[in-house]
């Protein structure tokens, strides 16, 4: 069944008013899941912050779970203080602050799953001058963390504000004149794409028609919401019912209706491109940014005068998407301390304003030198480091035990977190490492007895196995994927992954294992060079095929996938991990199944 989601516009602290259009709506239509709140939040005076204080301190119910963003206002500062002062709500939270039951403050930027929709924010106004983005006010940062948190398509944006440039001039009238917004969101809905898009503060309802995305196949709908109580009655709440992009076939979430229009979003492109070839109109100040990397905290710039400001969207992940049209900085240095838990805000600003409630490092990390030194590897190719936040480590809170079907000495069996097939699992390392190829001769032979046992018990379903690795430098721990395919398909492996590699430019190189421990230490240890991203896969019958990435090579990181699901399964629409994914009931029968039928093969 698909989320019931209520949309509010500036509610500026009328909440009795707003909870009782919502219960009344409820009562007709309902029941709603949650309630969405965009624009000012905040009463505009003090003699209507008795009332909004009552709810905020729990004196009067909140009806509805219920999530804001426009974090201004009067009282917002004294209330909001209290609010990320509670222990409940320290460290790195994307899905809301409590403030009270059933209310919950969206701070900054972010991106969480509410209902299984992918809601993502940008809270308050520009920030201006000094202010410091913590109430009220967002900054650059906010902006280039949000880019890095919504790179899947499907979600649902909630901002402050945009600019109208081009949706203005379809508005029926409703506005004499396009009102005067904020670029930067509307240059940031331009590159992001949402499914839809809400927007306040303007105090006008605007339901635009769907409009198309550049590089994208999905429509976006902008909705505009009036505030709550307003003089000219417009509408100031809408209700939304939107299937999860997950549940979605590719045909659904292309589909256009037929009022489908161009992206209005060009025109601000179009404007952009003449008026500023590197640097953003908005930019003031930029020279003033810096990254203080060095432990002498001396200020860096760059030569040609470009911003010194970090890309987040680069240090965080490793790659950007602006390539080099990108105006921040693309330091591998960076990347290397952020791998290791140093806070971007640091190594950015050379201060974190979240101080001791930060839940990363403000200290250069130097590399674990002492495990190098033990498993004779060269210190400048791994990046040893071990994150709370890590899916794979066992030690993380984050592991999910129960896709985990055998657990050895140096390595365990799981379940994929969105499968391609049943029984489609990985092989880890429990020493959290970038690559499983330059091992210890123990690991490997454990590695080896893993891929042995895999490879009899898919021939006992009829099956044959084929194993694939992607290494980078930004890699962080490592899995061998192991996927069954059909025993007719077997012979055809190495010519699939032929033509895939010259559909894509590349041609790969041809090694012969005989399937033996030391075959494949020996083929694939010798390749790997520093700093060096490479892919291979094993076929049925033991050729490897090995292809090592150029330096400026743009090689997708989901080709196995990509080509086990095209070539040899046949199968649509899992591509990307995020789309196959199971509920946890799903998972945990999978993973029973394939944990009793894999008994008698488990060498442990």
């Amino acid at each position: 069944v698909a989320p019931r989601i209520l949309l509010a516009g500036d509610a500026v602290g009328r909440l009795s008013q707003l909870f009782k259009r919502v219960a009344s709506v409820n009562k007709a239509s309902g029941p709603f899941d949650v309630l969405l709140c965009v624009g000012q939040f905040f009463p505009e005076s003090p003699d209507q912050f008795e009332e909004f204080n009552a709810y905020a301190e729990g004196r009067l119910a909140v009806p509805i779970p219920t999530y804001f963003i426009g974090d201004y206002g009067f009282g917002a500062a004294k209330i909001l203080s209290a609010v990320a002062r509670e222990s409940s709500n320290l460290g790195f939270k994307m899905d809301g602050l409590k403030v009270c039951d059933n209310l919950y403050w969206l701070r900054g930027s972010g991106k969480f799953t509410l209902h299984g929709l992918t809601v993502a924010y940008l809270s308050g106004r520009k920030a201006t001058g000094e202010a410091n983005g913590q109430f009220g006010d967002y900054t650059q940062d906010d902006v280039d963390s949000l880019r890095a948190f919504s790179e899947d398509s499907g979600i649902i944006l909630a901002s402050f504000d945009v600019r109208f440039i081009g949706v203005a001039n379809t508005m029926s009238g409703s506005l004499e004149e396009p009102p005067v917004g904020d670029s930067t969101v509307s240059k940031l809905v331009a590159e992001i794409k949402p499914r839809y898009h809400i927007a306040g503060t303007s105090s006008v309802y605007y339901d635009r028609e769907p409009y198309t995305n550049v590089g994208a196949a999905h429509v976006t709908r902008f909705i505009a919401l009036a505030s709550v109580g307003n003089k000219d009655k417009q509408k100031f709440i809408h209700a939304l019912s939107p299937t999860p992009a997950a549940e979605m076939s590719a045909a659904e979430i292309s589909a256009k209706p037929p009022n489908t229009t161009l992206s209005p979003y060009r025109l601000v492109e179009d404007a952009d491109s003449h008026k500023r070839p590197l640097k953003g109109a908005d930019d003031t100040g930029s020279d003033e940014q810096y990254w203080r990397y060095d432990v002498s905290q001396k200020r860096r710039k760059h030569e040609d005068g470009e911003s010194d400001k970090l890309c987040f969207k680069y240090v965080s992940s490793g790659s950007c998407p602006r390539g080099e049209n990108c105006r921040l900085r693309h330091d591998e240095d960076a990347r290397k301390q952020s791998i290791r838990g140093v806070c971007f805000d640091f190594l950015n600003k050379g201060k974190c304003e979240r101080g001791p409630s930060c839940r990363y490092k403000h200290s250069i990390q130097e590399e674990d030198r002492a495990f190098e030194s033990k498993n004779r590897i060269p210190h400048s190719f791994w990046f040893i480091f071990r994150s709370k936040e890590c899916w794979f480590c066992l030690s993380s809170p984050n592991v999910e035990s129960h896709l985990i079907a055998s657990v050895g000495e140096y390595f365990y069996c799981a379940l994929a977190k969105g499968p391609l097939v049943e029984d489609h699992v990985l092989l880890v390392p429990i020493e959290h490492l970038p690559n499983t190829l330059r091992l210890q001769p123990e690991c490997e032979r454990e590695l080896h007895g893993f891929q042995s046992a895999l490879r009899a018990y898919f021939k006992s379903q009829n099956q044959e196995v084929v194993f694939f690795e992607w290494i980078s430098s930004r890699g962080t721990h490592a899995n061998l994927q192991a996927v069954p395919i059909p025993l007719g398909r077997a012979s055809s492996v190495e010519q699939i992954f032929t033509l895939a590699a010259e559909r894509l430019g590349f041609t790969f190189e041809t090694l012969k294992d005989d399937e033996n421990m030391e075959g494949r230490r020996k083929l694939l240890g010798t390749h790997i060079a520093e700093n060096r991203a490479l892919f291979y896969a094993e076929a049925p019958g033991g050729t490897i095929l090995l292809h090592l990435v150029e330096e400026n090579e743009k090689f997708p990181v989901q080709f196995g996938r990509e080509v086990v699901i095209a070539g040899l399964l046949n199968v649509a629409d899992k591509a990307d991990w995020r789309n196959c994914q199971l509920s946890k009931d799903e998972e945990e029968t999978m993973s029973q199944r394939f944990r009793t039928r894999f008994t008698d093969y488990d060498p442990n």
